[in-house]
C-alpha cells in the first residue's frame, strides 16, 4: 500500500462514531476564532520558524495556508513585509487582516478551502501551513498546490501525532472508546517524499506553562467530547489531575 493510500485510509478512522455524534449537544468540530488570535511571543526559535526564515528574503512575502489568526506568518515579521492568508472562516481572515495592518504590513486574504482556491491565490517567497495536514485526507493535490505557490520553500508544522490524540484517554474514560494511533508526522513525511519532494522532518517539544483550568478549557473539552454540561465537574477534575505540560510537534519542509 502506498504512503498516500495509508494516509487517506487512516485519517477517516478519527471520525466520531454516529451513535456518539447523535448525542452531541453541538458540533464537536469547533475552531473558536478567539483561540487563534496571535498573542505572546511569536518569535520563538522553533524549527518551523527558523526553516522559513532561512529561505525568506528581506522584505519578502509569506503565504499562510490555513492561516487562522496568522501566528505562522507574523512570526516571520520581519523580514517579511507582505502576507497572504488563506482560510475557510471569514472570522479568521478578519483577525489576520487586522493583525497585519497593526504591524504595518501589506496584506491579502483568500476565503475558501485549499487547494480549491489555489488558482486565485498569489505565489509568495515562502509558504507556511501550520496544523492543517491532519484535516486533509487527499494530500497529493494539497501538497502540489503548496509547492506551486512557493518561490523558495514550503514549511509545514504539525503535531507528531494526530491533534486529537491528547483526548484519547478522555474518550476512553467517558465513552469507553478506543481511538486510533495513526497517521503520524512520519507518515506525512512519507507521503510528501513519495510525491517527489526532497522533504525533511524535524521533531521538537514545546513546553506549556502550568495554569489553572479555566471555564473555557472545560467547555471546549466538553464540546470536543460530545458531552453535556452536567459532566463539567468531571471534566474539570480530569483536566486538573492531568495537566498538559508540553506539545510534541514536527516541522516538515522542502525546497521548490
Amino acid at each position: 500500500m502506498s504512503a498516500l493510500q495509508q494516509w487517506s485510509e487512516a485519517l477517516p478512522k478519527w471520525a466520531i462514531p454516529d451513535e456518539i455524534m447523535q448525542k452531541a449537544p453541538e458540533s464537536p468540530w469547533i475552531h473558536p476564532v478567539s483561540k487563534f488570535t496571535p498573542e505572546g511571543n511569536l518569535h520563538v526559535e522553533t524549527p518551523s520558524r527558523m526553516r522559513a526564515l532561512d529561505a525568506l528574503p528581506h522584505d519578502g512575502s509569506v503565504l499562510d495556508v490555513g492561516c487562522g489568526g496568522g501566528r505562522a506568518a507574523f512570526g516571520l515579521v520581519p523580514p517579511a513585509r507582505h502576507v497572504v492568508g488563506v482560510d475557510h472562516q471569514q472570522g479568521m481572515l478578519d483577525v489576520f487582516t487586522h493583525e497585519a495592518h497593526m504591524r504595518g504590513l501589506t496584506c491579502e486574504v483568500v476565503l475558501g478551502d485549499w487547494p480549491d482556491v489555489a488558482d486565485t491565490t498569489p505565489v509568495c517567497d515562502v509558504v507556511t501551513c501550520h496544523h492543517v495536514f491532519y484535516n486533509v485526507a487527499n494530500l497529493a493535490p494539497f501538497v502540489h498546490a503548496l509547492s506551486s505557490h512557493a518561490r523558495h520553500r514550503v514549511v509545514v508544522e504539525l503535531p507528531q501525532q494526530h491533534p486529537l490524540a491528547s483526548l484519547s484517554p478522555m474518550w476512553k474514560k467517558f465513552w469507553n472508546l478506543d481511538r486510533p494511533v495513526s497517521p503520524t508526522a512520519d507518515d506525512a513525511l512519507a507521503v510528501v517524499t513519495s510525491l517527489g519532494y526532497e522533504a525533511h522532518l524535524e521533531k521538537f517539544t514545546q513546553e506549556i506553562p502550568l495554569h489553572d483550568v479555566t471555564d473555557d478549557d472545560v467547555r471546549f473539552t466538553r464540546i470536543r467530547l460530545c458531552l453535556t454540561a452536567d459532566r463539567d465537574p468531571e471534566i474539570r477534575e480530569y483536566l486538573t489531575q492531568h495537566p498538559v505540560t508540553h506539545r510534541e510537534n514536527a516541522t516538515l519542509w522542502w525546497d521548490v
